[in-house]
């Protein structure tokens, strides 16, 4: 019957052939494209900050030390840690350690440079050393301990949901302090064709 419903299949039944599925996803192509779009549209949202406090005349640092919650990270620290899952994740993949960086970022404009060089360092990364991490366990810091997840599970259900976690956060925290941002912003220039 194909790639489908069964004739008179339970609610919840769809079966496809092995020949029919789609091909299995590059893991490079799971990630470096998607960071390097989103940091992107990160660092236009930023643009946006300065703007607004501009506009507005408040000081930036009010906008980076916002934060959603007491006990959530200020918009800074989310910026720091979307680029820190965009450079770490990758380099673990590869094979490579990733870059450390201070997180001494106070500006709009320091906050950008750290995006511009975050999408600067995955672009170097090695494809083909990433695209053969899906089965190798990867060991990475989590809190006092460490981590182990084969690499196909450590960038699907680790590295991906935590930085849109914290890139998410972030342009919340932005939106609720008014700056005019909407979900075109957010998505920013993905590889799509309007007709």
């Amino acid at each position: 019957m194909g790639c489908g419903a069964a004739a008179d299949p339970p609610a919840s039944s769809f079966t496809c052939k092995p020949s029919e599925q789609s091909p299995v996803m590059s893991m490079f192509n799971a990630s470096i494209p998607v960071f390097e779009i989103n940091l992107n549209a990160l660092s236009a949202i930023l643009d946006k900050a300065q703007a607004h406090a501009e506009a507005k005349r408040i000081d930036p640092t009010v906008l980076l030390n916002a934060r959603l919650f007491p006990d959530m990270f200020a918009f800074t620290r989310q910026v720091q840690v979307a680029c820190d899952q965009a450079k770490n994740g990758p380099a673990r993949l590869a094979g490579i350690d990733p870059p450390s960086y201070e997180d001494n970022e106070k500006t709009i404009a320091e906050l950008k440079a750290r995006i511009a060089k975050t999408i600067a360092f995955v672009k170097t990364l090695d494809a083909r050393k990433i695209d053969g991490s899906a089965d190798r366990e990867i060991t990475f810091p989590l809190g006092p301990n460490k981590g182990h997840m084969k690499g196909a599970d450590y960038l699907h259900h680790f590295v991906l949901p935590n930085f849109y976690f914290h890139l998410v956060t972030a342009y919340d925290i932005l939106r609720h302090c008014g700056v005019e941002i909407g979900k075109r912003d957010f998505i920013g220039a993905i590889p799509i064709r309007v007709t």
